[in-house]
C-alpha cells in the first residue's frame, strides 16, 4: 500500500544554486499521472568489439535447458532475465562483389545499428537507437546518451581513408552524421545533472574545484521534499541521492589520481583500470534510466580494432591482436578470457538494474538491453551467427531463460524492428527490412 502526504508531478526537480536535479519515479508521483502510471520501457546497447571466441560463447543445446557456456557463466545469476539469440547475421557488412574488403572492422561497426552497407566515404543510415530516441526522447530531458570506454578524440578520416566514426561510434543521427561517444565520467555526469542552460561555466568550474558536491546545492530542497513524502519514498530518494554522491566521490578520486601521477597521460576523471571505468559508466547509465533523463543509451566496451590490453587479467597483448589468433591455442584462450571479463562487467550492469525498483518492478524489467558484437569470429572477421544476447523486458512480455536459434538468413535488423515494436515506436521497417522475430520458444 502506498503511503504519501502529497502528490507531486513526474517531471519534478530538486533545484539549488545553478542546479536542477531530476527525481526518480516515486510513489507520490503516481496519482499525478495515474492514466500513464506504467513505467516506460528503456532501450540499451552494450557493444563488445573485435568479435568473440564463439566456441566459448555459443550454447550447444537450444531451448530452456541449455548449459551456460564459459563466456556466459558470469551471467548465471540472471539466467532467467536474458535470451541467447543464435543464428543472427549481419550480411549487410560483407564486401560486395568488386569491393576491396580491406576494412572489416569499419564495416562491422558501421553496420551494427544502422543495418546499412558501409563504404569508404559513403553514407550509412539512421541507427536504430536514434530511431527510438526520436520518439522516446520527446518525454525526456536528454534524447539519448552515447558512451564508451575508448578515446574518440580522433575524427575525420582514419585508417585506409575510412571515416573514424565507423569504428568510434555505433550511433548515427543521419546517414552522414555520427554521434561521438563520451568516455569521461565527469563530462557525462555534468551533462546529466549540470544545469548548463542557466549556470555560468565559471561558477560550475569553481564549484568543482572546491570539491563541493552537486547535492550540496539541493540539500535544502531535498529536506523540504522529505517532509511531504511517505516512508517508502524517503528511502527511494535517500538511495538515489546516495548513489549520486558515490559517483561524485569516485569521479573525484579518479581526477585526484590523475593529478598525483603526472607521468601517465589520460583525461581527468577516467579511472585507472578497465573495471573501475566500466562500472562507473554503468552506474551513470542506471542513474540516467532511474531519473528518466533518457530512455536510450548506447555503450561501447571498446572501439573496433581496439588496441587496449588487459594486464589486470594477465593479458599484455592488445585485444585486436589476440583475436587474430591464427589457430594458436594460447591466443584463443586469451580471447575467451577477455570475453569472460566483458561478461563480468555486463553482469554488474544487470545487477544494478535488477536491484533498482521502478514502478512495481525493477529497471531491468522495464529495459531492453542488447549485448553482443558486430563480429562473430575475429580471426576471419565473420559477420555470421553473431554473439547476441537480449536482457530484461519482462514488462514487455519477454520471458528469459532461453536459447533461441533462428533460421538461415535472419538479420540483426529483424531484431531491431521487433524491439521497436515492443517500445511502441511506430516503424514499418529498419533499413528497408520489415521482418520481425519471435522471441518465444516452445522448446
Amino acid at each position: 500500500m502506498m503511503v504519501f502526504k502529497k502528490s507531486i508531478p513526474r517531471r519534478s526537480f530538486l533545484r539549488g544554486a545553478g542546479v536542477a536535479l531530476s527525481l526518480p519515479l516515486l510513489d507520490a508521483m503516481i496519482p499525478a499521472f495515474a492514466a500513464s502510471a506504467k513505467a516506460p520501457l528503456r532501450l540499451g546497447f552494450v557493444y563488445c568489439p573485435n568479435g568473440m571466441r564463439m566456441e566459448q560463447w555459443r550454447p550447444v543445446q537450444e531451448g530452456r535447458n541449455y548449459e551456460l557456456t564459459p563466456t556466459l557463466q558470469p551471467l548465471a545469476a540472471f539466467r532467467n532475465d536474458f535470451l541467447v539469440l543464435g543464428g543472427i547475421n549481419q550480411d549487410i557488412a560483407y564486401a560486395l562483389p568488386g569491393e576491396n574488403d580491406n576494412a572489416p572492422h569499419e564495416r562491422a561497426g558501421g553496420a551494427f545499428l544502422t543495418g546499412a552497407h558501409p563504404t569508404r566515404g559513403g553514407e550509412l543510415g539512421i541507427s536504430v537507437d536514434q530511431i527510438a530516441a526520436a520518439e522516446l526522447g520527446r518525454e525526456t530531458q536528454l534524447t539519448s546518451l552515447e558512451l564508451g570506454l575508448h578515446n574518440t578524440d580522433v575524427v575525420g578520416q582514419c585508417e585506409k581513408g575510412w571515416r573514424c566514426g565507423f569504428m568510434n561510434t555505433l550511433s548515427w543521427r543521419s546517414p552522414t552524421t555520427a554521434l561521438p561517444c563520451e568516455n569521461n565520467p565527469r563530462a557525462v555526469f555534468e551533462r546529466m545533472f549540470g544545469d548548463s542552460a542557466s549556470t555560468d561555466p565559471a561558477e560550475r568550474l569553481a564549484r568543482m574545484q572546491k570539491n563541493r558536491s552537486l547535492l550540496d546545492s539541493v540539500s535544502q530542497a531535498a529536506t523540504r521534499l522529505n517532509l511531504d513524502m511517505g516512508p517508502s519514498d524517503r528511502v527511494k530518494l535517500s538511495e538515489y541521492l546516495d548513489a549520486i554522491r558515490d559517483i561524485e566521490r569516485r569521479i573525484q578520486v579518479a581526477e585526484d589520481s590523475s593529478y598525483r601521477v603526472p607521468t601517465i597521460e589520460r583525461p581527468s576523471g577516467i579511472p585507472e583500470t578497465f573495471a573501475e571505468h566500466a562500472k562507473l559508466m554503468f552506474d551513470l547509465q542506471v542513474l540516467a534510466f532511474q531519473s528518466d533523463l533518457t530512455r536510450v543509451i548506447t555503450f561501447m566496451m571498446g572501439r573496433e580494432q581496439s588496441d587496449r590490453s588487459f594486464r589486470e587479467i594477465g593479458i599484455a597483448e592488445t585485444h585486436h591482436q589476440v583475436t587474430h589468433h591464427r589457430d594458436d591455442l594460447g591466443l584463443q584462450a586469451k580471447i575467451a578470457k577477455i570475453d569472460n571479463y566483458h561478461a563480468q562487467m555486463f553482469a554488474y550492469l544487470l545487477q544494478k538494474l535488477q536491484s533498482t525498483s521502478d514502478a512495481g518492478g525493477t529497471l531491468l524489467d522495464h529495459s531492453l538491453i542488447v549485448y553482443g558484437s558486430g563480429i562473430s569470429e575475429g580471426n576471419s572477421h565473420s559477420y555470421t551467427d553473431l554473439p547476441i544476447l537480449l536482457a530484461g523486458g519482462k514488462s514487455a512480455q519477454i520471458e528469459g531463460g532461453n536459447h533461441i536459434r533462428y533460421p538461415e538468413g535472419t538479420q540483426m535488423t529483424d531484431l531491431y524492428t521487433t524491439l521497436l515494436d515492443k517500445l511502441g515506436v511506430p516503424v514499418e521497417s529498419v533499413a528497408e527490412n520489415t521482418r520481425r522475430l519471435d522471441l518465444t520458444s516452445t522448446a
